[in-house]
């Protein structure tokens, strides 16, 4: 047997011991009362972005998460797209983010008008590296009179946009200093951490403003659907006027006083989430019980490992990592065929935004472990509702 066939073999099989096959990466579950509230908004007529159920959802969010605002939002990538607006991200701008990402992140930057500046991860949280953007940044940037500017670029450093990848907080302590120190505004890309704690406080509570998402695949879901989380009322007042169209409130008129974005959550998408919130706690038990179950699994086996939140973080384990060996590194393809030939959908990270061509000539620091991790990441099966299957 060659070494390919073993590693493969070995993943098939704990894959089996753990889990059934057929399954997806990530599926939503709809035990709860998603028909009846869902119902409710066909049967009243109130199925867009007016009705009791987005105020609902978002006094939800805001209560579980503990930051003091929620504003509901159509998609992830508009919440994000509306934080870097309201934290007065301006069009030529640099904003610092992982390079290791989802695509979204970027192109809420990007869609502005502003620039992604690509920075390395650590293996430990698989997020943005504190230590190196301080590095960075010392190395490239100034203190001027109107912010932190790119000695290199001339261009003007607005912001750092850290990512909770696959559900695991980054460093997040260490990273508040280092924007206070350059002068940044920092925007948590929160949309893969509901449920998960730094330090014992939420994720979404660290930075100015940070940002949601509830896509099908996400912990819990909307069908579609983001939010924007601020502990600043002011900066929430002004989310809500932003994202409604920039709105003047008026009986009939149509005024508007400034430009605006058509990002409100429909009541309908709210009404799903509202059930899906009531059902949050018991998604988070039971999928902290699968990977419980797939870390005990995984132990004794060779060429890899599977990943563990790090020790200043409690994570939502949205997605499960086996992350190879850097000696078998080569054969993450063949696994990724392997498995899902098999009946087990599994998936690689996303390429790095560096590798894609329209970032390719993004500013960028050395981005070698952010290379390293993509070639050595499998996602694996995570639904909350596997548990029931191993219980």
């Amino acid at each position: 047997m060659t070494g390919q066939s073993r590693v493969c073999e070995k993943i098939l099989s704990v894959l089996g011991d753990v889990i059934p096959s057929g399954v997806s990466l990530h599926e939503p579950e709809f035990a709860g009362k998603e028909w009846e509230y869902v119902k409710d908004c066909l049967d009243t007529g109130w199925v867009s972005t007016a009705g009791k159920y987005v105020e609902t959802f978002e006094s939800m969010l805001a209560d579980f998460t503990g930051a003091k605002h929620a504003v509901a939002t159509v998609n992830g990538t508009a919440a994000l797209h509306a934080c870097l607006v309201l934290a007065g991200v301006e069009t030529g701008d640099e904003v610092m983010m992982p390079a290791l990402t989802f695509v979204g992140t970027a192109n809420a930057a990007a869609g502005m008008g502003a620039i992604p500046h690509f920075v390395d991860v650590e293996e430990r949280s698989l997020g943005l590296d504190p230590v190196k953007l301080d590095a960075h940044l010392g190395a490239i940037a100034e203190i001027t009179a109107d912010g932190c500017r790119n000695k290199k670029t001339g261009r003007k450093i607005a912001a750092c946009v850290p990512v909770h990848t696959f559900g695991h907080p980054v460093d997040l302590d260490p990273l508040v200093e280092v924007c206070r120190k350059f002068n940044l505004t920092l925007i948590e890309d929160a949309a893969e951490s509901l449920g998960s704690y730094y330090n014992n406080r939420h994720t979404g509570n660290f930075g100015r403003l940070s940002a949601l998402s509830f896509n099908g695949n996400k912990t819990i879901t909307t069908g579609g659907g983001g939010a924007i989380l601020t502990n600043d009322s002011e900066l929430a007042a002004l989310a809500r006027h932003l994202t409604t169209t920039a709105k003047i409130a008026h009986k009939w008129e149509y005024r508007h006083d400034q430009v605006g974005f058509n990002y409100r959550l429909p009541n309908i998408n709210a009404a799903l989430g509202c059930a899906q919130m009531e059902q949050l706690p018991r998604f988070l038990d039971q999928k902290r019980r699968l990977a419980v179950a797939y870390a005990e699994a995984f132990a004794a086996v060779e060429d890899m490992r599977f990943f563990t939140e790090p020790d200043f973080a409690k994570s939502n384990y949205w997605l499960n990592v086996l992350l190879l060996d850097v000696g078998v590194a080569d054969l993450r393809d063949d696994i990724l065929g392997a498995t899902n030939a098999q009946g087990f959908m599994t998936r690689p990270a996303w390429a790095p935004m560096h590798q894609l061509p329209m970032y390719a000539g993004c500013p960028r620091m050395d981005l070698g472990v952010s290379d390293d991790l993509c070639r050595r990441i499998i996602n694996i099966p995570s639904s909350a509702q596997l548990v029931t299957e191993i219980s």
